[in-house]
């Protein structure tokens, strides 16, 4: 509960924060309207042109779309600004007043800014998936929404893991801007279905090799995919489910691990 009010504060002070500049709340929401607008009409013109890709229908491919874009508003309303300002943090000197609160400096640094402007995207996300599962005209069973709500908060957890490991390089590299862009454009690739990576011969080509190493290595491509496929009734391999989660797991434990070991190595900005 203590928690939960730290949170519920830094949440009223976003508030705030957003009311005070309230045209650059207005360009934020905007420009992520634009965007979305962008992503839907490039995909409606390609299935003017195709019935699927691979497996994906249209509807199916808009609700995987969808679940997406629901991760990346969840993940970036409540950790990419943190994260991103780490390295300001530890540069000013504030991290040190951080390390003397009497909270989780974990927890702190990770949620103490909010972006509520991802809150249009999230609104559209919910929007998009449910056009996408009425017109795919199937009955869905509370297990499915079960499942894929635990699976969206997976892949927010493994997300996060992700990018706190990476911000935790700020200790030693001072700015890390450098690692981030690393970071989104691996991303990038979880914005396409698992088998769009499949290659189309017995031999071992590219596509292959990112789908092997996107899902085995670094599951990225499991935990977008994954709950799209339980939402629109099309997972099969319960492999990859258990794979998305269990390695969310371990993702969890090593980036704490790595963020409490880079505290014991931060000398505090003046030195």
């Amino acid at each position: 509960m203590f928690h939960l009010r730290v949170f519920l504060t830094f949440l009223r002070n976003a508030l705030i924060r957003e009311m005070m500049f309230r045209g650059n709340f207005v360009i934020q929401v905007i420009t992520r309207v634009f965007w979305f607008a962008a992503q839907i009409i490039l995909f409606e013109i390609i299935f003017g042109r195709v019935t699927s890709i691979r497996e994906w229908s249209r509807d199916e491919y808009f609700a995987f779309m969808a679940t997406g874009m629901l991760i990346n508003a969840i993940v970036e309303a409540l950790f990419m600004p943190n994260c991103a300002e780490l390295s300001e943090s530890i540069r000013t000197g504030r991290l040190d007043f951080a390390l003397t609160k009497p909270v989780d400096t974990q927890f702190l640094v990770s949620l103490q800014r909010i972006n509520l402007a991802m809150i249009s995207q999230l609104i559209l996300a919910l929007v998009l998936l449910g056009r996408s599962l009425y017109r795919i005209g199937e009955p869905i069973s509370a297990f499915q929404v079960a499942m894929y709500l635990i699976y969206v908060m997976i892949g927010v957890a493994f997300f996060y893991s992700l990018m706190i490991a990476t911000a935790c390089t700020s200790i030693w590299f001072g700015r890390n801007q450098g690692l981030y862009d690393f970071w989104f454009y691996i991303t990038v690739f979880a914005r396409y279905p698992r088998s769009i990576y499949s290659g189309t011969s017995d031999s071992f080509e590219a596509g292959d090799v990112l789908q092997f190493s996107f899902t085995w290595i670094v599951p990225i491509l499991l935990v977008i995919t994954v709950p799209a496929q339980f939402i629109v009734g099309t997972l099969h391999n319960w492999q990859l489910a258990a794979a998305a989660a269990l390695a969310t797991g371990v993702s969890l434990v090593l980036s704490r691990a790595l963020f409490q070991w880079s505290l014991n190595q931060y000398r505090s900005a003046s030195s």
